[in-house]
């Protein structure tokens, strides 16, 4: 009896009687890297506002910004209570090598900034909070009109913050805090506490609900105030300048 002991030899068998065979790959295994984060810009709307609703503040700001941003950057808006979402894509896009788990180099990276109105102003705090466990540094908070759920801080800025600022209005039943601090002083920069009287400097909303021009007023109209919002603008575009210049605000009249 001859004994068939060549690899090929038994390969060739198997074939001839139908059986599969698993033909080893010599070939190396390629990881295509993903593709470079350079900014990431997260939103948050008030109340219940869908994150898609184009008459309010944070979406026509991300809006405005996308149609410029540097390549590579990513603009999302969500509604305030979908901060953990929003918390899970961040680690996702600063996750470069894919492997699940921030490196030290891969947190260093992160170039991010945080904004929102209302609800979505104590969660943009909130998120920045988050990162801060990890050690993800955030650029930039922007608060407007910044008002916390009942179980939640929004008035002191955690320390991976760079920079934060805080815009309000003091009026009617709804109104945003008033004063942001940093829990930090040496690691985080307060820009200012700017506070805008509508009753003085009355703004015209289009698209509003009936109820909340009736009810909250001041406070709507510190999610469409453009003159507002060009400021919440310049303060990003200067984060995403080549060579970020000090962040400066001109006092709102």
């Amino acid at each position: 009896m001859v004994r068939l002991a060549g690899s090929h030899t038994r390969v060739a068998i198997l074939l001839l009687l139908g059986a599969p065979v698993l033909m080893a790959s010599s070939a190396p295994v390629v990881v295509v890297p993903r593709q470079k984060v350079s900014y990431i810009l997260v939103g948050f709307v008030g109340g219940f506002v869908r994150h898609t609703n184009p008459h309010h503040g944070p979406v026509v700001v991300a809006e405005r910004i996308r149609q410029l941003a540097p390549t590579g950057s990513h603009i999302d808006v969500y509604e305030n209570r979908h901060r953990k979402a929003a918390y899970r894509n961040i680690i996702r896009l600063l996750d470069s090598d894919g492997d699940g788990v921030l490196s030290a180099a891969e947190k260093a990276q992160a170039r991010i900034i945080l904004f929102g109105q209302s609800w979505g102003a104590s969660a943009a705090v909130l998120l920045a909070r988050d990162l801060g466990r990890i050690g993800v540094p955030v650029m930039l908070t922007v608060q407007v009109d910044s008002i916390a759920k009942p179980w939640q801080h929004d008035g002191v800025i955690p320390e991976n913050v760079a920079a934060a600022v805080n815009f309000y209005q003091p009026h009617g039943l709804l109104h945003g805090r008033q004063e942001i601090r940093a829990d930090d002083d040496g690691k985080t920069q307060i820009l200012g506490n700017y506070r805008i009287d509508y009753k003085q400097n009355p703004v015209k909303c289009q698209g509003m609900p009936w109820l909340d021009r009736a009810l909250t007023p001041d406070h709507m109209q510190s999610e469409c105030d453009p003159h507002l919002w060009a400021q919440v603008e310049n303060l990003m575009r200067q984060r995403l300048a080549p060579e970020p210049e000090n962040l400066a605000l001109v006092p709102i009249p």
